[in-house]
């Protein structure tokens, strides 16, 4: 698709609801939990912790964006075959994925009320190791619930799927950010472990939203 194709209004939609989807992925216990542990044991600062944090959140997306380009890829190629499937299949897998957290959040066990404990060792590894032990696990694990964004803006072409780079990596660096905050200031006053069972269906409904918004969008 050329620029001049472009629809203002599903461009800011698609990227609207990526930062939303990625502020929520990131709320997400693992997205925030083991910088706050990891901090704890190491002595770190809130700087430092959310250097660790920027780091790793963009290694996160980096490697989200690599799969994703791969999926873009296979997915226009397929598209070459049976017109029209892009946003048919992206919308599947966003439906897919919102009914897979939403159905997972009602019958998993609830988090104890307390959440767990933030009280950490003494620090057993050097800065370094565990600076960029907590990049290489985030790094390690690509965003399975960003990748279908890419896959429904495959054909606004490079500069689209640019501008979605960028604002998947705001929006998780961002979350991360604050909930990582947060749970420095105090876990036991903020129960945020008691909100994070309900992350599963927030992410899950936002998710069937983002695929309802791809099929309206086909009429």
């Amino acid at each position: 698709m050329s620029p001049s194709d472009f629809q203002p209004t599903l461009l800011v939609s698609l990227l609207l609801g990526g930062f939303v989807t990625a502020f929520l992925h990131a709320a997400l216990p693992t997205h925030w939990l083991p910088f706050v542990l990891v901090g704890r044991a190491q002595r770190w600062s809130l700087a430092t912790t959310l250097w660790s944090v920027l780091a790793a959140g963009l290694a996160h997306i980096a490697v989200t964006a690599v799969v994703g380009g791969l999926i873009v890829a296979a997915g226009l190629a397929l598209d070459r075959w049976i017109a029209g499937v892009l946003p048919w299949l992206s919308a599947g897998l966003l439906f897919v994925l919102g009914l897979f957290y939403l159905s997972r959040s009602t019958i998993r066990r609830p988090l104890p009320a307390e959440g767990p404990a933030l009280e950490a060792p003494e620090p057993t590894v050097s800065q370094a190791a565990a600076f960029w032990g907590l990049v290489a696990v985030m790094a390690a694990s690509p965003g399975e619930v960003l990748l279908p964004l890419y896959l429904s803006s495959a054909e606004e072409g490079l500069l689209v799927l640019g501008l979605l780079t960028l604002i998947l990596a705001a929006g998780t660096v961002l979350g991360m950010a604050v909930f990582t905050t947060l749970a420095r200031a105090g876990a036991s006053i903020l129960r945020l472990e008691r909100w994070a069972r309900y992350e599963g269906a927030i992410l899950g409904l936002a998710l069937i939203g983002l695929g309802l918004l791809v099929v309206m969008h086909q009429h």
